[in-house]
């Protein structure tokens, strides 16, 4: 992973204004604010989105909207772009692991409070992919999930050490 960021810092220099422009599309759909149906899995939802989301809300100086479908909310879209300064005042070095760590998570909100170090890669794991985590205690393990979940987690300590 540590030759996929120095290739991601690279690229960075070579399109910073593109990469910024593909991060701004994912804020309309970042999972933070697409939740669950199930009672159990909303209250975990509650306790661990519910603060970043306050935190990016204040930071980003917006409004977040949750969703409990698959409607994709403008207003997100909108504060998203609050966002944009934020990128661009990153190092190349930050923005790549950002870049990276949006992808992984799937959550552009996730990937600032990482790279702003309000939160650690291990609380990242778990907020990115509490649904995969419930689920799991819910059901039980699957090898080739867990597998996928410990590479997913390996990678977003290498972004946490990159970052250093």
């Amino acid at each position: 992973m540590s030759t996929q960021l120095e290739q991601a810092a690279a690229d960075v220099k070579k399109y910073r204004p593109e990469i910024i422009d593909k991060l701004m599309k994912y804020t309309a759909t970042d999972m933070l604010l697409f939740w669950g149906t199930d009672r159990e899995l909303i209250a975990e939802q509650e306790k661990h989105w519910e603060p970043l989301i306050a935190w990016a809300e204040k930071e980003f100086d917006g409004k977040f909207k949750k969703t409990h479908g698959l409607d994709v909310s403008e207003e997100n879209q909108q504060s998203g772009y609050r966002l944009k300064a934020f990128l661009e005042n990153l190092s190349d070095r930050e923005l790549a692991a950002y870049y990276l760590a949006a992808l992984n998570m799937r959550s552009v909100l996730l990937a600032a409070a990482l790279v702003k170090k309000r939160i650690s890669a291990e609380q990242a794991y778990q907020a990115a992919y509490l649904e995969q985590l419930f689920q799991e205690k819910k059901w039980g393990k699957d090898d080739e999930a867990a597998a996928k979940l410990a590479e997913r987690k390996k990678e977003l300590y290498e972004i946490e050490d990159f970052l250093k």
